[in-house]
């Protein structure tokens, strides 16, 4: 059975990203610590108390994917300042953007940002890449999206850890991995696997009596894509303008400056930036 190989926060992002392009998916160990995971556990406690397992989703195929024994929080960064600006802000994680996606962006920005307390009894999911949301994008195609599961509480085999196939970024369309082929990310609160768009994953079953696995679920793509999770909204602009200026160009009020490389602005507004609307209060 094949592991995923594991560094320390403190490990250069140049390194982490060489070994992602080549495995497809890694373990950052204790990449927020202690203080911050019990401060956002207790922001999230009481949401996902109030969360409804069994909650119908936008498409039933989607009931089918998450199940009915998955609590979620979306939205992350209109949720928790504390979230937007350590976590989604996390210097690591933008630096492994930077490797990863600005070869093939003016900027990049954040996709979805939300949480899956998975309980007793949620099944194992299909495997899937997520970059898959873009089914219409040519197979012969940059990578697109950088994503991870951020562990709020340990993740072991039994309740439910991210199974993941190292090495499926480079496999052809519609192979499925074997189960000798797998890799569980357990991992200690605070960790995070860390893993392709491109990279074949799944949510593991979880047999642990009376026991939410708890992980955020985030990932950053393209700045030119279209986003999975509607930020904008998510963070409307009474919220946004209490962000950082990073934080908020990655919930989209910012624009995509191609001009450099011939190409144009995304996400204007009156043919000016979003962010500095916000700053002058007209938006």
């Amino acid at each position: 059975m094949p592991s995923l190989q594991r560094f320390k926060n403190a490990r250069s992002a140049e390194a982490i990203a060489a070994a992602l392009l080549e495995d497809g998916a890694v373990i950052v160990e204790d990449l927020l610590d202690d203080d911050l995971v019990a401060a956002l556990n207790v922001e999230l406690t009481p949401l996902l108390e109030a969360a409804d397992p069994a909650h119908q989703h936008l498409n039933p195929v989607l009931d089918f994917f998450f199940g009915q024994r998955t609590r979620h929080v979306t939205g992350m960064a209109g949720k928790s300042p504390l979230y937007a600006e350590q976590v989604m802000c996390h210097a690591l994680l933008l630096g492994l953007c930077d490797e990863i996606l600005l070869p093939n962006c003016a900027d990049y920005i954040l996709n979805l940002a939300h949480v899956m307390d998975r309980g007793e009894g949620a099944e194992r999911q299909i495997f899937h890449r997520d970059e898959d949301i873009w089914i219409h994008m040519p197979k012969q195609r940059p990578q697109l999206e950088l994503a991870m599961i951020i562990a709020t509480v340990d993740f072991t085999r039994d309740n439910g850890a991210t199974v993941v196939a190292p090495g499926s970024h480079q496999w052809q369309p519609g192979r499925q991995p074997e189960e000798h082929e797998l890799a569980y990310a357990e991992m200690s609160a605070g960790s995070a696997v860390i893993y392709l768009g491109s990279t074949l994953h799944a949510g593991g079953t979880n047999s642990v009596k009376d026991f939410w696995r708890r992980g955020i679920h985030q990932s950053y793509c393209l700045g030119w894509l279209r986003t999975e999770e509607n930020n904008c909204l998510a963070v409307p602009p009474a919220l946004a303008r209490q962000l950082s200026p990073r934080a908020r160009r990655l919930v989209g009020y910012g624009v995509h400056d191609a001009i450099e490389d011939m190409g144009g602005y995304l996400g204007m507004v009156e043919l000016q930036n979003p962010s500095e609307l916000l700053d002058s209060n007209d938006l």
